[in-house]
C-alpha cells in the first residue's frame, strides 16, 4: 500500500469500532477526511445512526454533505469518540503532535470533551522523539503575535508565522487567529514544553497533545496495527 492507502486502511479500522447512537468528534485533515467518508458509507450502507461534532468547517461540509447529522457543544456535554490523524505519534506514551492543518485549537476542545481519543496513521507518523524536522504548531493571538513570538524564542524555539504558498495574506485559523510553526529540535520533555506554552502570553493553544490519545491505528504495507497508550 501507498501512504494514502495506508492512511484510508487506518481511518476504516477506526471507523469500524464506530457504533449507532455514538457521539463522535470528527478530526481535520486528509487522514481525518477519509475517516469521514467511512463513516458517510456506513451511514448510508448500514443505517449508522451517530450525531457528530467536527473540529473544522472543512470537516463539517463534508459530514453534513454525506448524510451525518452534525451537532455543537450547546447540546453535547460529552463525546463518545473522537477519530483524528496526528502528525507525529511518540511510542508507548502515544503524545501527539498536531496541528499542522490548521484546527488545533478545535481537535484539543473536542479531543478533551471525548471519553476516548483515537488516532489514525500511516507508520511514518510513528517516531521515538517528538519534534525533530516537525515544528510544533502554536495558535496565537493576532494583537501582539511578534511579542508572543519572542516569548516563544525565549522557550528554545525558532517560530515562524505560518503563510499559505501563493498568498499575500498569512493563514488564518477558523477562530480568526494565527498559527507559529515553531522549531525546537527533538523534545526531550514534550510535558514541560506543553505546560510553558500554555502559560505562556498570547498562546492560545499548542500543537501538542500530552496524554490525551487513548488508542492508534497505525498502518503499513502490510496491514494496521493497533497501539494503545502505555500504561492505560
Amino acid at each position: 500500500m501507498n501512504q494514502d492507502a495506508q492512511r484510508r486502511a487506518a481511518a476504516e479500522a477506526a471507523a469500524a469500532i464506530v457504533e449507532s447512537g455514538m457521539v463522535v468528534g470528527l478530526g481535520t485533515g486528509s487522514t481525518a477526511a477519509h475517516f469521514i467518508d467511512a463513516l458517510i458509507r456506513r451511514v448510508r450502507d448500514e443505517n449508522l445512526k451517530i450525531t457528530a461534532i467536527p473540529t473544522s468547517l472543512r470537516s463539517d461540509r463534508q459530514a453534513r454533505d454525506g448524510g451525518i447529522e452534525v451537532a455543537s457543544f450547546a447540546t453535547v456535554k460529552q463525546l463518545d469518540l473522537t477519530v483524528d490523524g496526528a502528525d507525529q505519534i511518540l511510542r508507548g506514551s502515544l503524545h501527539l503532535v498536531k496541528g499542522l492543518g490548521g484546527a488545533l485549537l478545535r481537535e484539543k476542545i473536542v479531543a478533551a470533551a471525548s471519553k476516548k481519543l483515537v488516532v489514525i496513521a500511516d507508520r511514518s507518523k510513528l517516531v521515538d522523539r517528538l519534534g525533530g524536522k516537525i515544528p510544533v504548531p502554536v495558535e496565537v493571538v493576532k494583537f501582539g503575535w511578534e511579542s508572543t513570538a519572542t516569548r516563544i524564542e525565549k522557550l528554545g524555539g525558532i517560530p515562524v508565522r505560518r503563510w499559505p504558498k501563493e498568498s499575500d495574506q498569512p493563514f488564518q485559523t477558523d477562530g480568526g487567529n494565527y498559527i507559529l510553526d515553531c522549531t525546537f529540535g527533538p523534545l526531550d520533555d514534550p510535558a514541560r514544553l506543553e505546560r510553558d506554552l500554555s502559560h505562556t502570553i498570547g498562546v492560545v493553544e499548542s500543537g501538542l497533545f500530552i496524554g490525551m490519545a487513548d488508542m492508534a491505528f497505525v498502518a503499513n504495507a502490510s496491514g494496521v496495527e493497533t497501539l494503545t497508550r502505555k500504561g492505560s
